[in-house]
């Protein structure tokens, strides 16, 4: 019998609110404690989203060899199958029971070059008409949204409001969205079965918008025998927000990125993840307002490109599996 979790008590903030006092406290409430919290009154509408879900329904619904011809590339866009990913891989007996898309920022010429840079990969219009416009709106919605968010978070340590909206943090950001089916399945940890597995996020901040169908859970402290997982529960026109490994080595572990995980309950979900990451050339090193003689920096200095990579490395499958299985 699945054991019963409690309910995760998650705070709230209004983007609307005009006291932003108000805001940043209860932000940085949440940022030192669950490292979660929900945002209503964003700017996003309840109808826009509802077409960002029912397109991205429409994609998942394709026959698999049609979304297999859109596989995921060295530049992390396009289509993840079933089991593509293991996030938790001491506790998991197989990959995620979860399909996904990542869509990036459309790049300019002059980072095509770079990792997590260059053009995404689009479904034929014939087969799918106004998805890619649909997406693209709301890569650009969720980015303004985003930097919102990221403001408060700023003035919630100190600094100025702009510290992170810099060229070489959100001006040129990587930014994904990312597409979630996850499976009908039902989640047994006592088996290693998982609908996704415990895991952090690796960036700034994850906007995640879900349907209302229940499965994600966290851990407030991960170092806890036995962890005490958390029901969140999904809150209509809300965007869950929680915090990535990125802003925790930033802050010196002042904010914390929290451990989560979804588990399956019988019935299908969908959910859109918006992974607000710095910028490729962006060396992030402990924030000035966060170490002192008696808190001196707890992490080195390291440039995002090399830390993102090797976060991918260790979580998705390698792309020549799907060459051998091609071929």
């Amino acid at each position: 019998m699945k054991k019963e979790s409690a309910e995760a008590v998650l705070n709230c903030i209004d983007l609307s609110n005009n006291n932003i006092q108000q805001s940043v406290n209860l932000l940085k409430q949440s940022c030192t404690d669950s490292g979660f919290f929900y945002i209503i009154n964003h700017g996003i509408s309840q109808e826009f989203m509802d077409q960002v879900f029912y397109q991205s329904n429409k994609f998942f619904n394709l026959p698999l060899n049609q979304k297999m011809k859109l596989l995921r590339n060295e530049n992390n866009r396009g289509y993840t199958p079933l089991l593509d990913e293991i996030l938790d891989p001491q506790n998991q007996l197989h990959g995620d029971f979860k399909e996904g898309y990542y869509i990036g920022v459309e790049a300019n010429d002059s980072l095509h070059h770079k990792p997590f840079h260059g053009p995404n990969l689009w479904p034929a219009s014939d087969v799918l008409p106004g998805w890619r416009e649909t997406m693209e709106e709301y890569q650009r919605r969720a980015l303004e949204v985003g930097k919102v968010v990221a403001k408060t978070i700023a003035l919630a340590l100190d600094l100025d409001a702009n510290f992170f909206d810099k060229p070489d943090t959100l001006g040129d950001p990587i930014a994904f969205v990312r597409l979630l089916h996850y499976q009908d399945k039902i989640s047994d940890p006592s088996q290693g079965l998982y609908a996704a597995g415990a895991h952090t996020d690796y960036g700034l901040i994850t906007l995640l918008a879900t349907d209302d169908v229940q499965g994600l859970q966290i851990c407030k402290d991960k170092e806890a025998k036995p962890r005490i997982w958390e029901d969140v529960k999904p809150l209509k026109g809300a965007f869950i927000v929680n915090l990535g490994d990125m802003l925790e080595r930033w802050s010196n572990s002042t904010f914390k990125s929290t451990l989560h995980r979804v588990i399956g309950n019988g019935q299908e979900r969908y959910s859109i993840a918006y992974f607000l990451e710095p910028g490729h050339d962006c060396l992030v090193e402990c924030l000035p307002t966060c170490k002192s003689d008696a808190n001196p920096p707890k992490f080195a200095p390291i440039y995002y490109r090399d830390y993102l990579s090797q976060r991918y490395k260790e979580t998705h499958a390698d792309l020549q599996v799907y060459d051998k299985q091609q071929s």
